[in-house]
């Protein structure tokens, strides 16, 4: 009696690395690091021959099914598959091979198509400088089509522990541009740099290598005081970090604040969506206390909080006053922190309010895309409620 071949079902419930039959001709190669793989195998001059097919993720079990039938309709007729797929490829690899650019190259061609989707020149300069650093002198040079998993362990694993974040960051982005060279017809296959394929098992996870570190807060029953320390200083630093307190802003909102995204009137500041980090316009309630700080300002250039430097104050202008008052470690950032623990501990606003005082998007996925509010009144009413406080 014939063997039976498999269902869908009973192919994706291999999970123990071998070779296991699937139909006439047809197998399934599953490999210690867990990709799988379907095999074409055929007798010729009396010697079993192996011959891959493609990658299981990319090839349905109906699709390597016909693909295996056709061949074995070739081997019927006295054809060899594999020499054939040989002949093929030694007449398309010199016309070919030329037109395959190097890591370097698709690179230079993947940030150039994504540069304008950035938020600003740090994130270009990050991605350039990293890759160049690191990735240049590995693969620079080299066909994309030939990067594998060691020539990306060999970029990564120098620095996989000391350095974590940078790490992580570099694996993602010589992961897009494989992925963009994919696209673009340049290599096929599995994508090396991938952390769910082989990398996953060749690294440890970089939760268990990387310490995570809080931004350090002042602890908010300390913002009244401080508050009051930084009213008797009257530099443009000091105003910049009690309106950065006042609207639970991150530094980089406040230092490039500009007078056309303020509506003293309505009461309003809107950032617009490029300098968000959500990369969308984000509405901002102010406070009385925050329309008073801003009336008392000069209004003599663009910036809100003019600095040395043409693009408004320094980022570090305002972390060096505070760490000038309350010592090192803490952060600008950390009153942001200190604003949510404040809501959820001294009032009874739902997680979605204080979420969206942040320009944070809870919820998921499908209750995100029916949400047409960002709940301007009620944030009002807590940022009200906030400047009370800091001013106690």
């Amino acid at each position: 009696m014939s063997q039976r071949a498999l269902t869908a079902t009973q192919v994706t419930a291999l999970k123990d690395d071998g070779v296991y039959w699937v139909a006439p001709s047809l197998y399934l190669q599953i490999r210690p690091q867990g990709t799988r793989s379907w095999l074409f195998r055929y007798s010729r001059s009396g010697a079993n021959q192996w011959m891959g097919i493609g990658a299981f993720a990319d090839k349905p079990l109906s699709e390597a099914r016909d693909e295996a039938a056709m061949l074995r309709v070739q081997v019927r007729r006295g054809g060899d598959p594999m020499a054939e797929r040989q002949k093929t490829a030694s007449i398309e690899k010199p016309r070919n091979k030329a037109t395959v650019p190097t890591f370097g190259h698709c690179a230079d061609e993947y940030i150039k198509a994504h540069r304008d989707g950035w938020k600003n020149a740090k994130h270009l300069e990050q991605w350039e400088s990293t890759l160049r650093t690191y990735a240049g002198p590995v693969i620079g040079k080299k066909p994309v089509d030939r990067v594998t998993v060691e020539d990306v362990l060999k970029i990564l694993q120098p620095i996989w522990t000391s350095k974590p974040e940078t790490a992580t960051r570099l694996r993602g982005r010589i992961e897009k541009v494989l992925g963009w060279a994919t696209a673009m017809k340049f290599r096929t296959g599995d994508n090396p740099a991938a952390w769910s394929g082989a990398l996953s098992h060749l690294l440890p996870a970089i939760s268990k290598v990387r310490k995570i570190e809080h931004h350090k807060a002042v602890p908010y029953p300390d913002l009244p005081t401080l508050m009051k320390e930084l009213q008797t200083n009257h530099t443009t630093t000091a105003k910049a970090l009690m309106f950065t307190i006042l609207t639970a802003s991150r530094t980089g909102e406040t230092t490039g604040a500009v007078w056309s995204e303020i509506d003293l009137d309505a009461k309003l500041w809107v950032l617009p969506a490029e300098r968000m980090k959500a990369n969308r316009e984000h509405r901002v309630p102010l406070s009385d206390a925050a329309v008073k700080l801003l009336k008392e300002l000069p209004r003599e250039a663009r910036h809100v909080f003019p600095g040395m430097r043409k693009n408004g104050l320094s980022n570090m202008a305002m972390l060096m006053l505070l760490r000038g008052l309350r010592g090192p470690g803490v952060t600008v950032h950390g009153f942001r922190s200190a604003f949510s623990t404040w809501a959820r501990e001294q009032t009874d606003y739902p997680r979605e309010i204080v979420e969206a005082c942040l320009a944070h998007a809870s919820g998921d996925a499908v209750e995100l895309a029916y949400r047409r509010t960002d709940f301007l009144d009620k944030r009002r009413e807590l940022m009200e409620l906030w400047a009370k406080f800091c001013f106690d």
